[in-house]
């Protein structure tokens, strides 16, 4: 009978390697050091979430009828699911709010620069 695949030490929590492979059709076993895919340490949720983000072809409004969930879910899911596997999210030039409307009342800057301003946020 197969079972999930443990990825941290059930003692200490610390990040399991995968040493032995082993077919049970020739009895073949292989010992080493393998690298497992970065997916393998996401959740049933995520990997379940992943799929259908994949069969939707990354359209995020057909994720949203798939599973009920509204854009700002789907879009915090990618973001945790990115930051699971490693990945940080880019962070945008970050643009103080208070200093554009600032800006736009002393009328240093038009209504549309603004916009684009805050746009490009």
């Amino acid at each position: 009978m197969a079972h999930p695949l443990l990825t941290n030490c059930p003692v200490c929590s610390q990040t399991l390697k995968i040493t032995k492979l082993h077919c049970s059709h020739c009895h073949t076993t292989i010992e080493n050091e393998f690298e497992l895919s970065k997916f393998v340490s996401l959740t049933k949720e995520q990997l379940h979430f992943v799929e259908v983000f994949l069969v939707c072809r990354g359209n995020i409004k057909e994720v949203e009828k798939e599973l009920g969930i509204s854009y700002p879910t789907v879009r915090g899911k990618l973001n945790d699911i990115a930051s699971s596997l490693g990945y940080e999210s880019k962070k945008k030039n970050e643009v103080d709010e208070k200093k554009i409307v600032t800006m736009l009342e002393r009328g240093e800057i038009t209504p549309d620069e603004a916009i684009k301003m805050l746009k490009d946020e």
